[in-house]
């Protein structure tokens, strides 16, 4: 396999973005915080290479990589597409964000690079049919974009010439901080309500009021408040628009997530493993969160959920923003 490349890309606003033909992954995205000085609000590691080694790889953190073909836990062993069976690689009996060598560990192909007031990078993936399971010779971009409004646009689309599914997202992980823990960061969720889990993590089907829970951030409040005890859940608000808003007082920069798509797994890792990460810096524990823009993880396995089915005769699109201001 190639060396991965990596490649920047600078807004006027002076967003920095650094993206790697390795997963597609986003390595650094530098935001100006409430002083002007540029802090990296995405976890990464120091170089490309970085992200081959067995500690990384041991950890299953995925950061800043494209998931697919789906994203999410599958259960059962597989899927059933046009009544065929189509088995998947599991572990302990789950599948996970698209197998054992899935997206996230593949070299993509740059489609293209423009500069100008909306820089952005096309990278392009060829996936064939069978690999990891999935049926249908899958053709998938995505595309990197820093707007004039000050966001991080990622555009993914798709076509197949099988039946198949998909579910792409992005698994970067955020700290407005670029250092330390998000603890105190305030978040606000726009969900309606949240996927009810088992044991696995895999959606039983039923779906749990947000208001009232231990998972109402409806009003902004600070990740780490009392009975805070992590996040790996799946949020649901249906339509397009805002789906979370987090913020910092220390660094005063603020993040809005707009989407697309319905659902959204927002995860807090309890700790790091010691990586070599980006810039030396040192993560405390509770150092990040994700926010996985995605269709519903275990889809075609639960009649009452949007199904992530993609036909020969679809496109997929999807889109999601990470936008930046100052509080």
């Amino acid at each position: 396999m190639p060396e991965p490349q990596t490649f920047k890309l600078q807004s006027q606003s002076g967003l920095e973005l650094e993206v790697s033909t390795l997963g597609a992954t986003i390595l650094s995205l530098k935001v100006p915080d409430k002083t002007g000085k540029p802090v990296n609000v995405v976890v990464g590691l120091s170089s490309a290479s970085d992200y081959w080694s067995k500690l990384y790889l041991a950890q299953g953190l995925y950061l800043g990589s494209t998931i697919g073909r789906h994203a999410g836990r599958i259960s059962g062993g597989g899927i059933e597409i046009d009544g065929k069976r189509y088995s998947l690689f599991t572990e302990n009996g789950v599948h996970l964000h698209g197998g054992k060598e899935a997206f996230d560990k593949k070299i993509w192909k740059v489609e293209s690079i423009e500069s100008g007031n909306n820089p952005s990078i096309t990278l392009s993936y060829f996936s064939e049919h069978l690999e990891e399971g999935y049926p249908g010779n899958l053709k998938i971009s995505v595309r990197y974009s820093l707007t004039k409004n000050n966001a991080l646009k990622i555009s993914f689309r798709a076509t197949t010439d099988q039946a198949t599914v998909l579910n792409v997202t992005n698994h970067a992980y955020f700290n407005l901080n670029g250092e330390g823990s998000v603890l105190d960061h305030e978040l606000e969720l726009k969900a309606e309500s949240y996927l009810d889990l088992d044991q696995d993590l895999i959606p039983t089907g039923k779906f749990n009021p947000v208001k009232g829970s231990l998972y109402d951030y409806s009003r902004k409040s600070k990740i780490g408040r009392s009975g805070f005890n992590g996040l790996d859940d799946i949020f649901i608000k249906h339509g397009k628009g805002e789906k979370a808003i987090i913020s910092s007082q220390h660094s005063g920069i603020k993040m809005t997530v707009v989407s697309n798509q319905p659902a959204m797994v927002i995860y807090t890792p309890p700790k790091f493993a010691k990586l070599p990460f980006k810039d030396k810096a040192v993560f405390d524990a509770y150092p990040a969160i994700c926010f996985e823009a995605q269709g519903f993880p275990d889809a075609l396995n639960n009649w009452n959920f949007p199904s992530t089915l993609l036909k020969p005769s679809e496109v997929f699109e999807s889109e999601t923003s990470y936008k930046f201001s100052i509080i």
